[in-house]
Formats: C-alpha cells, sequence, structure tokens
C-alpha cells in the first residue's frame, strides 16, 4: 500500500516492501526588520514569511524489500536537479506548492560481503517552493 511521494520517491507498505518516513518535523518562520531610533526603542516591522522546512527520516533496508542505492540514486537526482515536487502523505498534500530537496544525510549502516549497501538510513531537509 502506498503511504506517500515526494515525486518520484515512494513510500509504501506491504508484505514485501516497508519504505516509510519517520522523525517528521516541519517548520516555518516569519522575518522582521528591526528600526533603531534615537534616544528612544527600536521598532520592529514584520516584513515577511520564509520558505517552510521540512525534515524527515527514511530507512532504506535490503532486508525490508528495498534497494537502498536505487532509493539513493532517486534522491540524489531529484536533489541535483532543483526540480520542486509534492510532498504527499496520506491523503495529505503538504505546502502551499511544492518542495525542493536541499540537503540530505546518509548513514549506512549494514553492508554485504561484496561490500554492497544493504541498509542505510538518509535524512532529508526539504524547503518550500511556491509559485512567482
Amino acid at each position: 500500500m502506498i503511504v506517500g511521494c515526494l515525486g518520484d520517491i515512494v513510500f509504501k507498505v506491504s508484505a514485501d516492501v516497508v519504505e516509510t518516513i519517520n522523525n517528521f518535523k516541519w517548520s516555518g518562520s516569519a522575518k522582521y526588520a528591526t528600526h533603531q531610533r534615537q534616544g528612544t526603542n527600536a521598532l520592529t516591522e514584520f516584513v515577511g514569511l520564509d520558505p517552510d522546512k521540512i525534515s524527515f527520516d527514511i530507512m532504506l533496508s535490503a532486508y525490508l524489500g528495498v534497494n537502498p542505492m536505487k532509493e539513493l540514486e532517486k534522491i540524489w537526482k531529484t536533489e541535483r536537479s532543483g526540480k520542486a515536487v509534492p510532498l504527499v502523505l496520506g491523503e495529505k498534500g503538504y505546502g502551499k506548492y511544492r518542495w525542493n530537496i536541499v540537503s540530505h544525510n546518509i548513514t549506512g549502516k549494514y553492508y554485504d560481503g561484496a561490500g554492497n549497501l544493504t541498509q542505510a538510513t538518509v535524512s532529508i531537509t526539504l524547503q518550500e517552493y511556491l509559485r512567482g
């Protein structure tokens, strides 16, 4: 069963495959300017919003039916292309439009006898991409 996707990176759970996200964090922030005034308190002014950010981990394990290197290649290609992709979890599309992968961090955990990666956790950071 498909539980979500980030572009063509599909999160799924079945009897044969488990590829889901963990440690989901969504953050946002506002921008303020501070105007100094002679002999009195400074004034603050709301000037806009920073793009939202989302981060999460994905465990990629051959022992759970996933080819870690194949999935990592999808992540690399999406990040390095600069392509903005939708994020959907369950029945909900996240954000106002799409997301860019701005960084990833891979922790290799297990390797087979030939040195091939068999299990890794990848931490992904997304930044909101809005239509101009």
